[in-house]
C-alpha cells in the first residue's frame, strides 16, 4: 500500500489553512488525513492543525484495527474528543473563537476501508466500476440538491455554495458521518479539500491519477490544474493506493 498528501496555499490567501497527511500506527497500518480550517483570523490554520496532529498521535499509539466495526468506533470516538478540544481552545484562545474544520478521515485496511468525515472535504474511490465519491457534502448546497430544491448543474455556481452545515469545532454535539468499503489491488482512495473539487471535475481528478507515472505526479499535476483555474482556495489531497506493484509512488 502506498499512499502520499500534498497541500499548496493557492494563488490568492496569504496562508493555508488546510492541514493532513498519511500516519501509520504500530502495526504500520495507514490512516490517511485531510481537514480544511476556517474561522477567525487566521485560527483555521489552528483547528485543522489541531485535529491532524491529534488524530496522527492516537492513531500511532493504537494496535493492529482487525474489524470495520473497530476502525468506525475508533474514528468516532477520536474525532468526537478532538471536537471538544478545538471548542476548549477557541474558549482559551479568544482571537480562535469560531474556528472550525472539516476533516475526512479513512483507515486503510488490506481488504478494507473506513471513512470517516465532516464537513464538504470528500473522499473518492477509483477501482474496476469507475470513478465515485464516498462521502456525501454536509453543505447548504448539497442539502438543497438532496432535497430536489436545487439541480446539481446549478450547484456548481451556487453563491452560497462554501455555507457548511456543520464542521469540527464548532458546536459540543457532532454527528460524524462513517461508512465501510472494500477495495481490491490496484485501487485508488482519494482524500481532497474543496480547494481542488471546486477546480476540478470528477473525470478529471480521475484521468489524472490513472495516468500519471506515480502518485505525486498527479497530485502535482491536479494541484497545478486548481491554481491555472484560479486557485483561490487552499489545494490538499491525500492519495492511497491498494498496489504498490502496479505504480511506484518514490
Amino acid at each position: 500500500m502506498l499512499g502520499n498528501f500534498l497541500t499548496h496555499t493557492g494563488h490568492v490567501r496569504s496562508h493555508n489553512e488546510d492541514s493532513g497527511g498519511i500516519y501509520f500506527n504500530q502495526q504500520n497500518q495507514m490512516l490517511a488525513i485531510v481537514a480544511d480550517g476556517m474561522g477567525g483570523h487566521s485560527a483555521g490554520d489552528v483547528a485543522s492543525s489541531l485535529a491532524t496532529t491529534e488524530l496522527h498521535n492516537r492513531w500511532k499509539n493504537t494496535a493492529f484495527i482487525t474489524s470495520p466495526d473497530e476502525a468506525q468506533t475508533w474514528l468516532e470516538d477520536q474525532i468526537r474528543d478532538i471536537n471538544q478540544i478545538i471548542l476548549q481552545y477557541a474558549i482559551d484562545h479568544e482571537e480562535c473563537k469560531g474556528m472550525g474544520t472539516t476533516i475526512v478521515a479513512a483507515v486503510c485496511a488490506d481488504e478494507f476501508i473506513t471513512i470517516a468525515h465532516i464537513g464538504d472535504s470528500r473522499c473518492y474511490l477509483s477501482n474496476s466500476n469507475g470513478f465515485s465519491q464516498v462521502t456525501e457534502d454536509h453543505s447548504l448546497v448539497n442539502e438543497l440538491v438532496r432535497t430536489g430544491q436545487l439541480s446539481p448543474e446549478d450547484a456548481e455556481h451556487h453563491p452560497r455554495k462554501n455555507v457548511l452545515l456543520k464542521a469540527l469545532g464548532t458546536e459540543k454535539d457532532v454527528e460524524i458521518d462513517t461508512k465501510t468499503i472494500t477495495w481490491d489491488s490496484g485501487n485508488y482512495l482519494v482524500l481532497c479539500s474543496d480547494g481542488l473539487t471546486n477546480k476540478v471535475e470528477d473525470h478529471e481528478l480521475h484521468q489524472y491519477i490513472i495516468e500519471a507515472d506515480s502518485i505525486e505526479e498527479s497530485m502535482r499535476s491536479l494541484i497545478d490544474l486548481a491554481n491555472e483555474r484560479g486557485g483561490e482556495d487552499n489545494i490538499s489531497l491525500a492519495i492511497v493506493q491498494n498496489s504498490p506493484q502496479e505504480k511506484e509512488g518514490e
